[in-house]
């Protein structure tokens, strides 16, 4: 192999090096309870009153008007289960959420609404979960869901750290209360 490839093959796997080492260090803040990045270009903040509020986060900043309330994880005690909440955006832009990470690296599967079609509030897209300006989508029974599988994580207060992927929004960090099942 010519020397030339080599180079551009080792420099080629750097980027994908940063995105798994800067993707371990988000999980491990996630289930350190850490709720600050110290990045150079801070994500749009939280109210603070918000994130002492467990099933709540408010993030208004920059253009963002998102409101997730009433965050519940249904989960049994293998961790298996879903989350339920009520999403709204009020950012004057559509917004998509796109992952729920949990605790020790544990995920939610986002899924659709059954019925309606793509570009429905709700409805599954390549960005992930659709939410409109000036909608309130409401995650579990007829509208689009979580699911979680395994997840531990669970804190005494009966809550559990989430941490909410968003297209504009970016990440935002979440305390579902815990309601055990089954």
């Amino acid at each position: 192999m010519s020397r030339d490839r080599r180079t551009a093959l080792r420099s080629s796997r750097i980027p994908r090096a940063a995105r798994a080492v800067a993707g371990a260090a988000a999980l491990v803040a996630l289930a350190t309870g850490c709720t600050h990045s110290g990045s150079a270009h801070a994500a749009p903040s939280q109210s603070p009153t918000a994130a002492d509020t467990p099933g709540r986060a408010v993030v208004h900043e920059d253009g963002v008007d998102l409101t997730i309330s009433d965050a519940v994880a249904h989960l049994d005690s293998a961790g298996n289960g879903t989350l339920t909440m009520a999403v709204r955006n009020d950012s004057g832009v559509p917004e998509h959420l796109d992952m729920v990470g949990a605790p020790d690296a544990g995920r939610g599967a986002i899924a659709g609404r059954t019925t309606g079609k793509t570009g429905d509030p709700g409805s599954l897209m390549d960005a992930g979960i659709y939410l409109p300006d000036g909608t309130t989508v409401t995650f579990g029974g007829a509208g689009p869901t979580v699911t979680f599988t395994g997840v531990h994580g669970v804190t005494a207060q009966h809550t559990l750290p989430l941490m909410l992927q968003f297209g504009v929004a970016r990440l935002v960090h979440l305390s579902a209360r815990v309601v055990t099942t089954g």
